[in-house]
């Protein structure tokens, strides 16, 4: 991946962006998905920045999935999925403050088949570190991030983005439901979705908040997100189980549980009483708390159809899940 693979327009759009006189390729930060395009960290000459992320897509010849779900929905939900996130960047992300931060956009482009987004190097604005594992102060730090951006746009209707967020939701997965040989389980899927997108208390989840997307200080107190591909509608709850799933052992999220949801409905309370005073926050925790397990297992039941042999369906997913399916089947 290198400049003459981009569109001829997009190195003068990120000069223009960034008010720089040239621009180098420093670093393929990663692939996409499936062949999509790639993340690329670019050096900048004549500018007050010194570099710059630029998230490039461009549609494959041929689609490799990793796990063999090549499906024309499976493609059109990924095309979705980049428009999402230059919506999300266009008419959202600078509604987060100092406590849910993402990066600034720069500029969002887009020709024939290729997009653009030119955003702030987060290594620059504070947040250089990344974690494959985690203590108990980065955990707290990511949920606070995620208590802030609920509470942030809680109640907001998602125009232009993922009517329900997340990439696992039930009506985006119906193939894997298919796949699913967890007979009651599968009964239980329609219940499961239905209450979480009955929660009184809906508002914009991430919808893809692993560990791998928190950018890190180097303290490990403050956090930032990338990665807003499957932002959209819904119940807090997805992001919170999510994560705690993308980055604990099966012990620990069991041994940790009570812990982790203290930690973060403390921050949650605290930013309603700061910027949704209305509120009623013992309500939305008590409803919430009630949907936890519920949001676990419904990641769970994607995950069950869409890899059966995934190392995070463990003995403590199970639990929960036949838990969640009993009360349900009563």
């Amino acid at each position: 991946m290198s400049l003459k693979t981009m569109h001829e327009d997009f190195p003068t759009i990120i000069r223009q962006a960034t008010g720089a006189s040239d621009i180098r390729l420093l670093e393929l930060i990663q692939e996409l998905w499936s062949g999509y395009g790639a993340i690329l960290r670019y050096g900048l000459t004549g500018s007050r920045r010194r570099r710059v992320v630029v998230k490039h897509v461009r549609l494959p010849g041929r689609v490799h999935h990793p796990r063999g779900w090549n499906t024309d929905l499976s493609h059109r939900r990924k095309l979705r999925s980049y428009e999402v996130e230059m919506a999300w960047y266009a008419r959202w992300s600078a509604r987060c403050g100092a406590a849910c931060p993402v990066p600034h956009c720069l500029a969002l482009e887009t020709r024939g088949d290729e997009t653009l987004m030119v955003l702030e190097d987060l290594d620059e604005a504070g947040f250089p570190e990344r974690r494959e594992t985690v203590t108990e102060t980065e955990l707290a730090a990511c949920l606070r991030w995620l208590a802030n951006f609920h509470a942030t746009f809680l109640g907001c209707e998602p125009e232009g983005l993922w009517e329900q967020g997340t990439y696992w939701h039930l009506e985006t997965r119906p193939d894997e439901l298919e796949a699913l040989g967890d007979l009651p389980l599968k009964r239980a899927a329609a219940d499961i979705d239905r209450l979480l997108r009955g929660s009184p208390y809906q508002t914009l989840v991430h919808g893809d908040a692993k560990l791998e997307n928190f950018c890190f200080s180097p303290d490990g107190k403050k956090v930032a997100a990338v990665d807003f591909q499957y932002v959209g509608g819904g119940c807090g709850m997805k992001d919170v189980a999510y994560f705690i799933g993308s980055c604990l052992a099966e012990e620990e999220c069991e041994r940790l549980e009570p812990w982790l949801l203290d930690c973060y409905f403390a921050a949650l309370r605290q930013a309603l009483a700061q910027l949704q005073p209305a509120v009623a926050g013992k309500a939305l925790e008590d409803d919430w708390r009630e949907l936890y397990p519920l949001a676990w297992t419904d990641f769970h039941r994607f995950l069950k159809g869409w890899s059966p042999g995934h190392w995070k369906l463990n003995a403590y997913s199970e639990r929960l899940a036949r838990a969640v399916v009993h009360r349900l089947s009563r």
